[in-house]
């Protein structure tokens, strides 16, 4: 009987592996999201605001958008000067903006980055993958005049 169970549980597992990975593959990870905005930095820096934007907000360029990752850059009061997915955003963000929930996660983004240079933020975000509102992690980091942050959806 062991055996029987044994056996029917690896066949079960080894039938639902592979949509197990393709919903596993939808979605980007917090190591992802971390080297995304990594690399943004070093985007900015090197070539500029102009240039960079337009990078960050160009759908077609992988380095800055994977799956439901993105980058998002919020100026030193919040506001949001570029953004992966949602470019109503730009101009319309400030430090009252509130999460789902009600957090103020804009103001918990800003004082993160220029409180410690970098870190990760918690808040409740439409997915762009499925529009539900998910928990979301975003890193976030200090580069210049700027914050720039990648998320990734914990569901």
């Amino acid at each position: 009987m062991r055996r029987f169970l044994l056996w029917g549980a690896l066949a079960l597992a080894l039938a639902l592996a592979p949509s197990l990975g393709a919903v596993a593959a939808e979605h980007g990870t917090a190591q992802e999201a971390k080297a995304m905005v990594e690399r943004a930095c070093a985007y900015l820096k090197a070539v500029g605001p102009e240039k960079a934007f337009a990078a960050f907000m160009d759908p077609a360029n992988k380095d800055f958008h994977d799956r439901d990752l993105y980058v998002f850059v919020r100026s030193m009061d919040g506001n949001t000067v570029a953004h992966g997915v949602n470019k109503a955003m730009i101009g319309h963000t400030s430090l009252e903006s509130k999460d789902a929930d009600g957090k103020l996660y804009n103001k918990e983004i800003m004082e993160t980055a220029i409180s410690k240079g970098s870190g990760w933020v918690d808040y409740r975000w439409p997915d762009p993958v499925d529009r539900k509102i998910e928990q979301k992690s975003s890193y976030v980091q200090k580069e210049g005049n700027y914050v720039i942050g990648a998320g990734f959806y914990k569901n």
